[in-house]
């Protein structure tokens, strides 16, 4: 990704572009680099904003959603941002529902995508054979429609990460912790616009998940996008995108 990383009081963050703001969280085994196109799509008419979760950076004692949630509401309050659209994907998109239910006044607008929060084939709950790069690629290819989208670069990164005994204990940790916090209670309450954009092939979150979804939050509107796994805005990112300039433009309305 070319975008410039900036760091400020401890919080790492791509900051692209300008106007109305839009902030977009990344999933357990994400990166920043998973929104790419959508940043190169929007950044002509938002502001883009994409924190890098410090998923790694935790003692272990704390290391679960609640606690990232704390911290994002920390960097909210760091850049003094109000009023922005909210987009997260798998476990980003469980954060950003956790402090919509806590900071609803805060948030103009959700858009989900493969978010957990109510159930998940989780990727990150155990990891019996995380020496066997064949096992891992296959892990990868899983989150995926199409195989070929899990690239060498990508399962490299993931292959790395369970093979560091500290970092697959909180990637184990974090998944644990988003299995346990089921937010159906508080769904309901959230009464806000949500965009739910989903992979009609997600594994990981199928489409059962975002159907509960879309019945317990009251505002929701739920599109599909065809032959798409767990992250629409990656192997599908020109029809995420139209989606959700759709979906913007109904909140201009």
């Amino acid at each position: 990704m070319e975008y410039t990383v900036k760091e400020d009081k401890g919080f790492k963050y791509i900051d692209e572009g300008e106007g109305e703001v839009l902030v977009m969280l990344h999933g357990l085994m994400g990166a920043l680099s998973n929104w790419e196109e959508t940043v190169n799509t929007f950044k002509g008419q938002y502001r883009i904003i994409i924190p890098m979760l410090p998923i790694y950076d935790m003692p272990i004692i704390s290391t679960g959603v609640k606690s990232l949630t704390k911290w994002f509401k920390k960097f909210v309050k760091h850049l003094q941002l109000a009023d922005f659209v909210l987009i997260g994907n798998s476990l980003g998109g469980h954060v950003a529902l956790m402090y919509v239910a806590e900071q609803q006044d805060n948030v103009k607008a959700l858009v989900l995508a493969g978010s957990s929060g109510l159930y998940e084939n989780s990727f990150g709950g155990t990891f019996p054979r995380r020496e066997s790069y064949d096992y891992i690629k296959e892990k990868v290819e899983f989150t995926f429609y199409d195989p070929k989208t899990a690239t060498k670069e990508l399962v490299d990164e993931v292959f790395a990460t369970v093979n560091n005994k500290e970092r697959v204990i909180k990637t184990i940790a974090m998944a644990k912790s988003a299995i346990r916090h089921n937010m159906a209670k508080e769904l309901p309450k959230i009464k806000i616009p949500v965009g739910l954009i989903w992979g009609k092939n997600d594994r990981v979150t199928p489409p059962d998940v975002a159907e509960e979804f879309h019945a317990l939050l009251p505002n929701a509107e739920l599109t599909w996008i065809d032959a798409c796994g767990h992250a629409p805005m990656m192997e599908q990112p020109t029809q995420f995108n139209q989606q959700l300039q759709v979906f913007l433009g109904k909140l201009k309305k």
